[in-house]
């Protein structure tokens, strides 16, 4: 049997209480597209105790219908984990295939990469998607928009 390494034991553990915090969560604020820009929200932070000054950051972006980010990057220290959790998400990521997935699968970002789209695949449904970071701790800002 292959054993599985502690760090992905952990990274599997706080998955499940970052999907059971969305869940209680769920329909807060579901459908609402006042900006047409996603609401982000930081649901889940935790120090990683055995990989010094790094942190699990989890965070829930809604999207209301037709909603769609600006290109953006992340933390050049991030690793990113993302599981569709509602509806449909089109993304494409450094200028590569623009694809769409729906709820259930996930896909991740390494550091450096660049997000170059990122939108609700629907214009008239809602779609939820938790993003998963391990990133340094210190590291405040989570999202930079590229220049145009």
């Amino acid at each position: 049997m292959k054993r599985i390494s502690k760090p992905v034991v952990l990274l599997r553990h706080a998955l499940i209480v970052c999907t059971i915090i969305v869940s209680t969560i769920g329909g807060v604020g579901s459908g609402v597209a006042a900006d047409k820009h996603p609401k982000a929200t930081l649901v889940y932070e935790h120090a990683l105790p055995n990989v010094p000054r790094k942190s699990i950051k989890a965070v829930l972006v809604e999207y209301g219908p037709g909603d769609a980010s600006s290109a953006h990057t992340h933390p050049k220290s991030a690793f990113i984990y993302a599981t569709v959790l509602e509806g449909a998400i089109r993304t494409s990521v450094n200028n590569g295939p623009v694809v769409i997935y729906r709820a259930g699968q996930n896909f991740s970002e390494t550091p450096g990469d660049r997000h170059t789209v990122d939108e609700n695949a629907s214009k008239t449904e809602p779609a939820k998607l938790l993003a998963v970071f391990v990133v340094d701790t210190d590291e405040k800002e989570l999202l930079t928009a590229l220049e145009k």
